[in-house]
């Protein structure tokens, strides 16, 4: 039995790098139907992970990997789906698909018939519903930040490598729709516009959701741990849910977490004290200084692991406990991948001590910097990213003295 699914999935891959030289969907869809027919979601997941390690680039697999859907969706479609209940990561996932369909289905209604609705009041209906569906990035972030790495620790690297480089690809395309809209202004553009714009993203969008329930999500029903699920669950409050209301089960859980991890918190440890050369802290005292810094704190280590993150209420970019002990370069998309090498090397080597630039981010300008820390023999020891919204500062005249009346 386990020589029939090797050797199946040697078929399956033979099959998708055929599709990558050049032969038809139609072609290719034959051969599977005829010598793989049934297939798990799992053992997709494993054969594209398997492709990877083989020197396959992930931008590669990217590009095709609505074909590879389109060619698995028959078998996939037949397959048993998974039971989950109402507090599980995954149940809550399909609860957002649910209502991510509506609103790409509320988005064609609403642009059928352009020219009976009057290009003003069809503008000002599709914004609003643009709008809305851009906070999808609030699922997909879910799944970067907290899917994703227990995966890694699985050994399923492939979903963050490709299916994150597809939700930047949605993002861009969510973005490219709603400013293109404010440049219509005729019919006949809108027209052009549905087509070269709206469509791709209203393909692009479902696709992904095809993606989640047949292949990511039952492989990694299969692949992770009840522990994994519960930490996944614990931490998705802090980046939130889009377009549903939790369950009451899932409340009910989360009070427990929370009340089990209280009795866990560093502040039991009153009286230790990490002594320092200019004076000692407590441990009590640490974790909230840290925190009420004006700046966001990550310190990876020599290895380039994630080992530390300040929690302050208003960091700039997210950060869950799922990434500590995941490398950085797993922590960024693919495209920027090259960047966040190019300034480690740099580190590493001793030609750089830091390096800095600056964004504008959901209207403020952030100044983000990474600093190399070295012992004192000048020993590498990791990197500090320091991240501050500089937009107030910026504003700054004249002077405010300690004390002033103001306050």
């Amino acid at each position: 039995m386990a020589a029939d699914r090797a050797q199946q999935k040697q078929v399956m891959k033979d099959i998708i790098l055929g599709l990558h030289r050049g032969v038809s969907v139609e072609e290719a869809k034959a051969r599977f139907e005829k010598e793989v027919g049934n297939v798990s979601s799992s053992e997709i997941a494993e054969m594209e992970q398997s492709l990877i390690d083989e020197g396959l680039s992930t931008d590669e697999i990217k590009k095709f990997c609505n074909v590879h859907a389109l060619l698995f969706q028959s078998a996939l479609e037949k397959a048993p789906s998974d039971e989950t209940f109402p507090s599980h990561p995954v149940y809550l996932f399909k609860m957002e698909n649910r209502e991510i369909e509506k609103l790409v289905d509320s988005i064609k209604k609403a642009v059928e018939k352009p020219e009976q609705q009057g290009l003003a009041a069809l503008k000002k209906t599709l914004k609003e519903l643009l709008l809305r569906l851009r906070d999808i990035d609030i699922h997909y972030q879910r799944k970067e930040h907290l899917l994703f790495p227990f995966l890694e620790k699985a050994g399923f690297m492939g979903p963050s490598k490709v299916m994150w480089g597809k939700h930047n690809e949605i993002r861009g395309m969510l973005k490219a729709a709603v400013d293109g809209l404010d440049a219509v202004t005729s019919i006949a553009e809108f027209d052009k516009y549905r087509g070269s714009t709206l469509a791709p993203l209203l393909e692009e969008v479902p696709g992904m959701v095809f993606k989640e329930e047949n292949i990511l999500f039952p492989a990694s029903l299969e692949k992770l741990q009840a522990s994994d699920w519960v930490e996944i669950l614990r931490e998705s409050d802090d980046i939130g849910y889009v377009f549903i209301k939790k369950p009451e089960e899932t409340e009910v859980l989360m009070k427990r977490l929370q009340a089990a991890l209280l009795e866990e918190a560093l502040y039991r440890e009153q009286d230790s004290s990490l002594q320092l050369p200019t004076g000692a802290i407590r441990l009590n005292e640490l974790l909230p200084l840290l925190n009420a810094l004006p700046v966001d704190l990550t310190f990876v280590d020599k290895d380039d692991r994630v080992a530390y993150f300040s929690d302050s209420k208003d960091r700039k970019f997210r950060r869950t406990k799922s990434v500590i002990g995941r490398t950085v370069q797993n922590c960024h998309p693919p495209q920027s991948l090259e960047a966040v090498e190019k300034i480690l090397r740099s580190f590493k080597e001793g030609k750089k001590d830091q390096h800095a630039f600056w964004i504008t981010l959901r209207g403020r300008m952030v100044h983000i910097r990474y600093f190399a820390i070295r012992d004192p023999k000048g020993q590498y020891l990791g990197a500090l990213e320091v991240t501050q919204d500089i937009t107030d500062i910026k504003n700054l005249e004249g002077e405010k003295r300690l004390l002033d009346e103001r306050d």
